[in-house]
């Protein structure tokens, strides 16, 4: 039910909004994934060598930094949207964004080579990285602006399905313009971003609350930021080698920045609670609807954000060369496997918004994360060389599960606000969210790393006494692979790279070899084959991790209460507020009033 005065250009505009959101999010979307496939081909691109020490660094920031940058600035940006005008942080964050893939893509114009090109990608990515920050804290607000209650879920899904979708894109887009030239990676998205900001820039238009009276939090945004940031960094730099030991745990720098990161993040609600206009109202996380569609969300994408990596890792350093595929088309076809995941997601994110706006997020949530659990039950049980129908509709599975969670608990989440709070809302929503997932990275990363350290010797001396080479050879060659470091095996292994002829030649011991063992060594099959075993195990203890924490999501996601819809949620275009919200409010307005007072305890 709509109201009568809004005129139909007012009306029409909701579909602009949707329009321009969904572009921006999956142009941010495909960046962030578009990499994991063209790594190698921007590696020989720059010609940087994989298996030097310095070349991890690289990898870990062109992987995790863009993620990093932008889960650090949502909530900050979300606050400064409720002030100074969400469309115009979204329009100023689509220029950002297109400039930071201009430059991207000189880098490889230019024929910068080695650790300055290295280093000016990273750099890049970051700019990019906080133009993809702006886009993100802001999408979901401006739909929550532009749309009725009752059509909120079906819009969130829609913009969360083009979000899915642009990151199984960017895997296959990643894996298609690497073949011709690395820079075609950043180039893709300069005219995407260019119309797309011109046509945001004329079409969009401001319809949400904003506090234009309100002052900026500079104590809270610093302490948040700087947190947030030492405590992503910490968990990057732990996944680097550190002395002789595999990882950076024990890295006293390591240690200190997740020490002062963690303390920043636990002070940071002291500190809201004091400023008496606080870059965030921690009185939210008393709507129970609120809390528990955040905490939700973080379960799940700390379960299943290191999934997509690790599945790729499987198919383009063990499973692909096994079915015969080259190293160099390895990347290309990883991403074109793991499409299944996406047709899952594209069949129920849609269906299950929309169906959220008439029953509310409670039993779709969470029958959405059960099915996620289940996903990863399944995948627990495969054996490296599966066989890819099982595979396929277990990654369909996994995609339908995600989408039936995502769309209802953000709509949700967005539903249980006020207006004026939409941008802070929904930018710590996706921070939650995106610092999860790069959480969860490092997460599985050290999972995974642990478990080749313990398994390598045995999965590599079986591999090597089967090439026949004698005894003392055998020993020295197995003694060398076993004593490189996991976490280069685990990286070649996702470079679609095999390590052991290059390691064997560092140290004369290749050219001792016969030739028949030489050519055994160099061939698809004799890594991917040695790898298998001990990278399975390992990974099937990543898959538990993955089911504990969906099903405590899928516990959490139960706890949301009926059905809730804030006085202050409704958009221009509702008729007659008063009466809508009667129909929809399954908790009266006088609760309301006392949970964000604090005298209440939902």
């Amino acid at each position: 039910m709509f109201n009568k005065s809004v005129p139909d250009s007012m009306v029409q505009y909701k579909w602009v909004a949707l329009s321009n959101t969904t572009i921006g999010i999956m142009m941010a979307s495909i960046n962030g994934t578009i990499i994991l496939i063209s790594i190698p081909a921007i590696f020989n691109g720059i010609h940087i060598n994989f298996l030097q020490s310095s070349s991890l660094v690289y990898l870990l920031w062109l992987l995790m930094g863009y993620n990093i940058v932008t889960a650090t600035l949502l909530v900050s940006f979300g606050r400064l949207s409720d002030i100074y005008g969400r469309v115009r942080l979204f329009n100023f964050g689509f220029m950002l964004f297109t400039l930071g893939s201009i430059l991207l893509y000189l880098v490889s114009v230019f024929g910068v080579m080695g650790d300055t090109a290295a280093l000016e990608l990273i750099a890049f990515r970051l700019f990019q990285g906080v133009g993809a920050a702006f886009l993100f804290s802001n999408s979901s607000a401006i739909i929550t602006d532009a749309f009725p209650v009752d059509e909120r879920g079906m819009a969130l899904g829609l913009n969360m399905v083009a979000a899915l979708a642009g990151s199984f894109i960017g895997l296959v887009l990643g894996g298609i313009l690497a073949v011709f030239n690395w820079g075609y990676v950043f180039l893709v998205s300069v005219p995407v971003g260019t119309i797309g900001t011109i046509w945001s820039y004329w079409k969009m238009k401001e319809t949400g609350v904003r506090q234009r009276d309100q002052k900026i939090d500079y104590v809270g945004n610093a302490t948040f930021g700087i947190g947030l940031t030492l405590l992503l960094i910490g968990v990057t730099y732990g996944l680097l080698p550190y002395g002789t030991s595999m990882y950076g745990w024990t890295n006293p720098w390591v240690d200190a920045s997740l020490g002062a990161g963690a303390f920043l993040l636990i002070i940071f609600p002291y500190v809201e609670t004091r400023v008496k206009q606080p870059m965030f109202r921690m009185e939210l996380f008393k709507i129970r609807a609120f809390a528990a569609g955040n905490f939700a969300a973080l379960l799940g994408a700390l379960g299943r954000g290191g999934v997509m990596l690790m599945l790729i890792i499987l198919l383009q350093g063990i499973w692909l060369p096994l079915h015969g595929y080259s190293y160099a088309s390895t990347p290309f076809w990883a991403g074109v496997y793991m499409l299944p995941m996406t047709a899952g997601f594209l069949f129920m994110g849609p269906l299950s918004g929309r169906l959220s706006d008439k029953h509310g997020a409670k039993l779709l949530a969470t029958l959405g994360m059960l099915l996620v659990a289940l996903a990863f039950a399944l995948l627990a049980m495969l054996p490296y060389n599966f066989y890819y129908p099982y595979f396929a509709a277990i990654l369909f599975l996994m995609g339908t599960g995600s989408g039936m969670f995502a769309a209802p608990n953000a709509a949700a989440i967005m539903n249980s606000v006020p207006a004026e709070t939409r941008g802070a809302a929904s930018g710590m929503r996706a921070t939650l969210q995106n610092a999860a997932q790069t959480a969860s990275l490092g997460l599985f990363f050290t999972i995974v790393l642990t478990g080749l350290s313990a398994n390598i010797p045995a999965s590599i001396g079986s591999s090597i006494a089967a090439l026949n080479i004698g005894p003392a050879l055998s020993s020295q060659v197995s003694g060398i692979i076993s004593g490189t470091s996991p976490t280069v095996l685990l990286f070649s292994a996702f470079l679609g790279q095999n390590p052991v002829v290059p390691i064997l030649q560092a140290t004369g011991v290749y050219m001792q070899l016969p030739l028949s063992a030489q050519m055994t060594i160099a061939g698809k099959e004799w890594f991917p084959d040695a790898l298998a075993g001990a990278f399975m195990s390992s990974l099937r203890m990543a898959f538990i991790i993955g089911i504990i924490m969906s099903l405590i999501a899928a516990f959490v996601s139960s706890m949301r209460g009926k059905k809730y819809v804030h006085e202050g949620a409704t958009s221009i275009f509702n008729e007659n507020d008063t009466q809508e919200k009667s129909t929809q409010i399954s908790q009266n307005t006088a609760e309301t009033r006392e949970v964000l007072k604090g005298e209440s305890g939902k």
